[in-house]
């Protein structure tokens, strides 16, 4: 019987899909993770800064499948938070209100994106790793502003992937290879949330 990886007890571990039931199946525990190559980073000198910049009072909600996943969400909060500081959009992001009555919600939704990637996993187990495998894992990233309670809200959405394989495959064609899922969570977090945000500061509506 396949024995399962202890890695999984990790706390954006226990909240991911497709991705992680693949892991928890596999005996060698030989997974190497890549972060899809089709966002990339955004500096702070991309994005289209106002005039003067206020301060915002950040929602954020990580969810799995779209229902709210509070662990996932105290994990990657930190980093979402980062992401919307060194961005240089808002004079300041905190989870507290702020005079002028600004929200900016941010969500990501983890969505598993391979399909039968639970068989694949007890393929690549009972075969000790002769027999390569691959799954990813879809993450669908939503910022919404709005500059006071009466102001029209903005929207904006951007979408990413992190794959994960074991055995003898290779790497998936348009990736980037991540030291840890640890490494490959914080990128991808910080790229789509980047991603997403650029869009937002980008919109003539938020300029106004």
């Amino acid at each position: 019987m396949p024995q399962r990886n202890p890695t999984v007890r990790h706390p954006f571990r226990a909240a991911a899909l497709a991705l992680l039931v693949v892991i928890a199946a596999t005996t060698s525990g030989c997974a190497t993770f890549y972060v899809d190559s089709s966002l990339k980073d955004v500096p702070s000198a991309d994005y289209a800064h106002p005039a003067s910049p206020q301060p915002v009072q950040v929602l954020y909600s990580f969810q799995t499948k779209g229902v709210n996943n509070s662990r996932a969400t105290d994990y990657t909060r930190k980093r979402v938070m980062e992401t919307l500081s060194a961005s240089g959009v808002f004079s300041q992001v905190t989870s507290d209100p702020v005079p002028s009555g600004a929200i900016l919600s941010v969500t990501i939704n983890n969505v598993p994106i391979t399909d039968d990637a639970f068989a694949k996993g007890f393929v690549t187990g009972f075969t000790f790793g002769l027999v390569g495998s691959e799954a990813a894992d879809g993450y669908v990233c939503t910022v919404e502003y709005q500059a006071s309670l009466t102001a029209p809200k903005i929207a904006k959405h951007a979408r990413h992937a992190i794959h994960v394989t074991m055995g003898a495959h290779g790497a998936p064609e348009g990736t980037a290879k991540a030291a840890s899922l640890d490494e490959a969570v914080t990128i991808m977090t910080r790229q789509i949330v980047g991603n997403a945000l650029k869009d937002l500061a980008a919109d003539p509506a938020f300029a106004q």
